[in-house]
């Protein structure tokens, strides 16, 4: 398999979620455009969703917090602080759903501490023990919409610094309190559209 440079896989993400998305397997083309799996697309998406988060919690959070300044909270506007990781996902899927071109993604998990990202239905609940099980898995399905098929993915959500693993084990609301660095927490949900 060639690597693809990161730009590029930003590049193809953009171009199949603009029309190129939904080839049958083993099709390189349909009506006569170059398609991309929704798979594939579905794991570019992930891997800018991933990298975002990761980089914000290890060189914004966790940076400031080892020079003494904590800079974050979960409430956080009326304490005028920053976003936590996890809500700072959660507001760019929300702007990035806003945008109209029928990508969505957020959080999920099986041990919410807000129960409104709990698993909306049964496809996500079943993707989300699947990655809770074996955290290498992507759990995809193709879902009918009215406005035509839709590809979804999730993928294990894991705790990628130490403030994660603080706030979810400290927080009264959560439902686990053992987390450890790297641990599956939950699920990040992408679908988009195939037509």
């Amino acid at each position: 398999m060639i690597k693809t440079t990161f730009l590029w896989r930003i590049l193809l993400a953009g171009f199949a979620l603009v029309g190129y998305v939904g080839c049958s397997s083993g099709t390189k083309e349909a009506g006569g455009e170059a398609c991309v799996d929704p798979k594939v697309v579905a794991d570019y998406v992930h891997a800018i969703i991933e990298a975002d988060r990761t980089l914000y919690a290890s060189l914004v959070v966790e940076r400031m917090k080892y020079h003494g300044k904590d800079l974050v909270s979960e409430d956080w506007a009326q304490k005028d602080k920053l976003p936590l990781p996890a809500q700072m996902l959660q507001f760019a899927g929300l702007e990035v759903e806003r945008k109209g071109t029928g990508l969505k993604y957020r959080l999920a998990s099986l041990w919410p501490v807000d129960k409104t990202n709990g698993p909306a239905n049964d496809i996500e609940r079943t993707g989300l023990q699947a990655v809770a099980d074996d955290p290498k898995t992507v759990h995809t399905s193709t879902i009918k919409r009215p406005t035509g098929p839709h590809f979804k993915a999730i993928y294990a959500d894991k705790a990628v610094s130490e403030t994660c693993v603080t706030c979810h084990n400290k927080h009264s609301l959560s439902p686990r309190n053992n987390y450890k660095l790297n641990d599956v927490m939950g699920g990040i949900i992408i679908q988009f559209p195939l037509k």
